[in-house]
């Protein structure tokens, strides 16, 4: 049962894939997948049976058919004869009409070949023509541009290369010209770069050449502005200093600035602008950038080196007008070149000149040895940093060049005015001036504060001074001039305190250094000494010129310029002046003292064991009288009244110590009463001179002890040389009365030598006998009690 059931099942599984197969035979499907599985399965056998039996079938089907249709079939070949009947006919037909045909088309297929060959040629000429006229385009713009670049217009003949490489150069259709464009595009491009940086070469070289002229009209015009500033200002001190109001405004006012529209501040940077735009448009403008910037600072270390050839006092002015220039050119560059400059390599640039210029400042001006060099590039270099400065450049390190060799400058400034000093003082007459015009007193008198009446004087006059005064402050003024000039327009803008320090240190190490070793020299007279003296007294005066002057100059307002009149802000040299003019009169007093000495030598002038007394004195005395008259006359002319005291008072108590020392000098082994009498006589001529001239002087109102007070000491010994009771001494009442200015050591000495002849005043005259010999017998005692009293 299950045998027959499997059997079943087979044969319906075969059946059911004959049919499949049956159905796709029919349908005409592709029946390779079921031969594929078949083979794949391993079973073609299957297969063949099944496809037989989809022939068989089909066999049978077409037999039936045949079968079912056979008389339609029969009829239909007979119909098929009589239309083979009739395609033989309408072929014997077709072939006839054929050849008619064939013979008439020939001709037309001839005429037709002729056509169309006419058709080619035209359509070659025609292709001919557009290419020829594609050609004598492209040809057409190839003279344009050269035309362009023969005439130096690189643009358009670049324009014109760019027009055939973008809407030519693919098109062209001769093959050779093509190849000949496309290899010279290249090489046109690169000489019109050539040419073009040739343009911008000789730009270089013209600007360059232009450089030096365009900074010294720069620098020109700062100075220019620098000096109506300084014209206002010097107005302005004027305007307070008198105090005076009501000035006219208009008096300040600039005159217009002078444009931009100079000529020697004018240059063309259009050779610039094209080169960026041809280059912009070549699309290699960074190259043409870094190629400007290499090219132009390459020309700034060149401008920056410094020629031996010639000094650098003599070539700075051009060195720095051109690096002026250099940086005027590329601040234009910077703000108009369109990016052709940035700002960074311009600082680079600055940063470069501005250390080669600090360093060959540094050097030169360490190797300099004139102030007036050193301020005239000062100055230069000033106006080279202002006028930077209003482009935008930083000058600070150049300015601290300049501040840290003030220094230098000054000490040369100081050297130059010493030489100055010391020549006026060593080639002055040391005679008063006498000033015949009111024009020479302003200029030696007002022109410094050295008057000592706001009334102008009656002419001739003459001044307390000699001429080495105003000469020394003209050299102070000039120094301070030179001072403030190196200081002024740097770093500092209140250098007020640091000119006051130079002042001081020339009129303390220069000025008064000179006077006094002009003083303690050894080489000038009396009155060279009185008229030092008095020079120094006014100079001293005039120190509160200077430095009001310093403020004036160094721009303080009217309050800081009254300020420095005050005490507590007068110079250091001012007290060292009157040092020194204390040192003057020491010298002075000296040198005196010296010449009394010549003219009063006692010991030799006086006989001192005269037989009689000189009623008119000694001979000596009319000479020193004299002299004494011509000095404290020369000292009431020059000399303030306390100097004159001081030189009177010296003199006479010299001379009082002169008569003292004389009868204590070795050389004297006695003296008697008429040389006694004969010295009393000399002193009471020079009481009745020191009196006389005390009191005409006018010093009799200003001080209480008189001339003659200076020779007490001489007077009180001569007093008690000649007391009848000179015991009197011993009395400590009597001599704190009489005898005061007497030591009674010296006094001792002097009573030894005293002894009389016998033919002197102890003579034989009975009348006068008994009172000598009383004096006698008191100055005995006298020496006995103050040889006790030792």
């Amino acid at each position: 049962m299950d045998l027959k059931t499997k059997r079943r099942s087979e044969v319906e599984h075969d059946e059911g894939e004959d049919l499949v197969l049956a159905t796709l035979v029919a349908n005409g499907d592709d029946i390779s997948p079921l031969v594929r599985h078949a083979f794949e399965m391993g079973r073609p056998e299957g297969l063949l049976r099944q496809l037989n039996f989809v022939v068989k079938k089909k066999e049978a089907e077409i037999e039936d058919m045949c079968k079912t249709h056979y008389e339609e079939f029969i009829l239909a070949v007979d119909e098929l004869r009589g239309v083979l009947v009739d395609a033989e006919e309408l072929k014997s037909e077709l072939q006839s009409d054929n050849f008619k045909l064939q013979q008439v088309g020939t001709t037309l297929l001839v005429k037709l070949e002729e056509l169309l060959e006419s058709y080619s040629v035209k359509k070659n000429v025609t292709e001919a023509i557009k290419m020829s006229m594609n050609c004598i385009q492209v040809l057409e713009l190839c003279v344009k541009c050269n035309n362009h670049i023969s005439e130096a217009q690189f643009y358009p003949a670049l324009k014109t290369v760019d027009l055939l490489e973008k809407s030519y150069m693919q098109n062209i259709p001769a093959r050779a010209l093509k190849l000949v464009i496309e290899k010279r595009v290249p090489s046109i491009k690169l000489h019109i770069e050539k040419k073009v940086c040739s343009q911008v070469n000789e730009w270089m070289v013209l600007i360059r050449s232009s450089c030096k002229k365009i900074g010294q009209t720069a620098i020109g015009r700062t100075a220019s502005v620098r000096q109506r500033d300084e014209e206002i200002l010097e107005r302005q001190r004027k305007v307070d200093d008198s105090n005076v109001s009501g000035i006219d405004d208009r008096a300040f006012n600039l005159d217009g600035e002078e444009g931009d529209n100079d000529s020697a501040m004018q240059f063309d940077l259009t050779p610039l602008y094209r080169a960026c735009h041809i280059h912009s448009c070549m699309g290699i403008l960074e190259q043409f950038h870094e190629y400007y910037y290499k090219n132009r600072l390459l020309q700034l270390n060149s401008d920056l080196e410094i020629s031996s050839a010639q000094p650098f006092v003599e070539s700075y002015q051009t060195l720095l007008a051109q690096i002026v220039g250099y940086f005027i050119v590329e601040d234009k560059v910077l703000r108009t070149a369109e990016g052709l400059l940035v700002e960074d390599q311009v600082e680079t640039m600055w940063e470069t000149a501005l250390s080669k210029m600090t360093s060959m400042l540094d050097r030169q001006f360490s190797h300099m040895n004139s102030a007036t060099h050193l301020l005239l590039i000062k100055d230069y270099v000033t106006l080279v940093g202002s006028t930077l400065r209003k482009y935008g450049y930083d000058i600070t390190p150049l300015l601290d060049v300049l501040d840290s060799c003030r220094d230098k400058f000054h000490l040369l400034l100081l050297e130059d005015c010493k030489k100055k000093i010391v020549d006026v003082i060593q080639n002055d007459s040391y005679e008063q001036m006498v000033i015949k015009k009111d024009i020479d007193y302003e200029n030696h008198v007002l022109s410094f504060s050295l008057q000592t009446s706001d009334i102008l004087p009656a002419f001739p006059y003459v001044a307390a001074f000699s001429s080495m005064v105003p000469d020394a402050c003209r050299i102070v003024t000039s120094f301070i001039k030179g001072s403030v000039d190196y200081l002024c327009h740097g770093v500092r803008t209140n250098f007020f305190d640091i000119v006051r320090k130079y002042l001081d240190k020339f009129l303390i190490e220069v000025l008064n250094e000179t006077l006094l070793d002009t003083i303690n020299g050894g080489n000038i007279t009396v009155s060279q000494a009185m008229q030092i003296a008095a020079n120094i007294s006014v100079l001293e005066r005039a120190c509160d010129f200077f430095l009001r002057h310093a403020a004036q100059l160094c721009g303080c307002g009217a309050a800081s310029v009254r300020s420095v009149d005050k005490p507590t802000a007068a110079l250091t040299a001012k007290v060292l002046l009157k040092t020194s003019r204390d040192a003057a009169y020491i010298t002075l007093l000296g040198l005196v003292n010296t010449k009394l000495d010549e003219y009063m030598k006692l010991t030799e002038s006086v006989l001192w064991t005269s037989e009689e007394a000189k009623p008119n004195g000694n001979e000596y005395l009319n000479e020193v009288v004299f002299y004494l008259d011509s000095l404290m006359s020369t000292a009431q002319q020059i000399l303030p009244l306390d100097a004159m005291y001081k030189v009177g008072t010296s003199a006479l108590d010299h001379i009082s110590n002169i008569i003292v020392a004389a009868f204590l000098s070795d050389s004297v082994k006695r003296f008697n009463a008429n040389a006694v009498m004969n010295i009393n006589n000399d002193l009471m001529m020079l009481e009745s001179f020191a009196d006389e001239r005390f009191y005409a002087s006018g010093l009799g109102e200003i001080y209480k002890d008189s001339f003659k007070s200076c020779l007490i000491e001489a007077r009180q010994l001569i007093n008690l040389l000649s007391s009848s009771q000179p015991e009197n001494f011993m009395n400590p009442v009597i001599r704190e009365k009489n005898y005061y200015a007497l030591d009674y050591k010296k006094v001792a000495t002097i009573c030894d030598k005293f002894k009389d002849s016998p033919d002197g005043i102890f003579g034989s005259l009975s009348n006068k006998n008994t009172k000598q010999s009383a004096k006698k017998k008191s100055m005995d005692m006298l020496k006995k009690r103050l040889k006790d009293f030792n």
